[in-house]
């Protein structure tokens, strides 16, 4: 098992030049100041080079200042004795570039899992609120860390998933002609989705006991959760749902049946979270699930994840809080970045670690 570290990160918005420069030599970094100083801009750009993404938006320009065409991420990180030197540049309505020690990476896949991160953020709360296409996004996240394979048939498959839409729609009232062709898709979708629909199947039955272990801590066993995976392959087979549905995908122009419409039902003592959970249940979900991807990646990858709050402090109470902070005194726990307003509040609540850290002021 190895720690995964983070030693430095610098930051360069282009045109009016903005960089900011950070050294982390301390287990625990917060980034405190007022709202609007980029603490979170800060984050993310870590949670960027770990995951080639955004946390909070897909769309690469929302990443650059308003003033600014270009931006780079650069960041030197520590992984199993070994020194990972990972930039990314970033220039409107261009492709995003990647680069691992001097080396451009061909496909951005293939840089997934080589830092594994998990972000703790009030955004999270779309994961209740939001539809199922959120929740899949944390279930493939969770799982494309950790397992290549998965990740590339995923790709796959939504490749095949656009051009089998892109055809149900261009053929419109020729569809009568084109069964033939669906055929071929139907089998392709098949071949790469009964193994991620059981991928899914595997890594969520390991996944909830970590869940259901950080949630009974959080809350003090006084509520039962649970995570109920919805699939429409855990009844049918793939093949089988596909020919069904031809008539209907025809009609509604895209594919109606498929992993794509897999889902992730959040519980409390038998009731629906989102209709019937309170705020603070709301908040011990999150915060559970979340540290319990954090065991979850540990366990698959064998490397400790670093771990990012995003104003964490100001939106839970001291309960909650305290949980998270039992986490560092784990020997689990790797390193962790914080953003938070009030500095005084933050350091008062980090001394408790017993660990060393470090303040920067934004």
């Amino acid at each position: 098992m190895s720690n995964l570290r983070l030693n430095a990160l610098h930051i360069t918005h282009y045109k009016n030049v903005s960089t900011a420069e950070y050294r982390f030599e301390k287990p625990i970094h917060c980034f405190v100041g007022h709202n609007g100083k980029g603490k979170t801009n800060t984050l993310d750009a870590i949670y960027h080079l770990s995951m080639g993404r955004s946390y909070f938006s897909s769309i690469n320009a929302h990443t650059i200042q308003h003033t600014a065409d270009f931006m780079r991420i650069e960041g030197h990180f520590f992984r199993e004795d070994n020194i990972e030197r990972v930039e990314c540049q970033l220039k409107r309505d261009e492709p995003k570039v990647f680069i691992r020690n001097g080396k451009k990476y061909a496909k951005l896949s293939d840089h997934i899992g080589l830092l594994p991160t998990v972000m703790i953020s009030p955004s999270d709360v779309d994961l209740i609120n939001e539809g199922g296409q959120t929740r899949r996004i944390f279930i493939d996240r969770l799982i494309g860390q950790a397992d290549k394979v998965y990740l590339q048939q995923l790709i796959q498959y939504q490749k095949i998933l656009q051009q089998r839409n892109a055809l149900l729609k261009q053929m419109g009232q020729f569809a009568q002609n084109i069964h033939e062709t669906l055929s071929i898709y139907n089998q392709q979708l098949a071949q790469l989705g009964v193994p991620i629909h059981n991928a899914r199947v595997r890594y969520l039955a390991s996944f909830e006991p970590l869940f259901q272990k950080r949630y009974a801590t959080i809350s003090s066993g006084n509520e039962n959760v649970g995570l109920i995976y919805h699939s429409q392959l855990l009844d049918e087979d793939f093949n089988v749902l596909l020919e069904k549905a031809t008539k209907k995908d025809i009609q509604a122009q895209f594919t109606t049946v498929g992993i794509h419409k897999d889902d992730l039902a959040f519980e409390i003592d038998g009731y629906s979270m989102k209709k019937f959970g309170s705020q603070g249940q709301r908040k011990s979900f999150l915060i559970a699930l979340k540290l319990a991807q954090f065991d979850m990646l540990k366990k698959s990858t064998s490397v400790t994840p670093l771990l990012l709050l995003d104003d964490i402090f100001d939106k839970l109470d001291e309960q909650r809080v305290a949980e998270i902070i039992n986490l560092v005194h784990e020997s689990s726990f790797g390193q962790l970045f914080i953003t938070d307003t009030h500095p005084e509040r933050t350091a008062n609540v980090i001394k408790q670690t017993e660990q060393p850290f470090e303040i920067h002021r934004l």
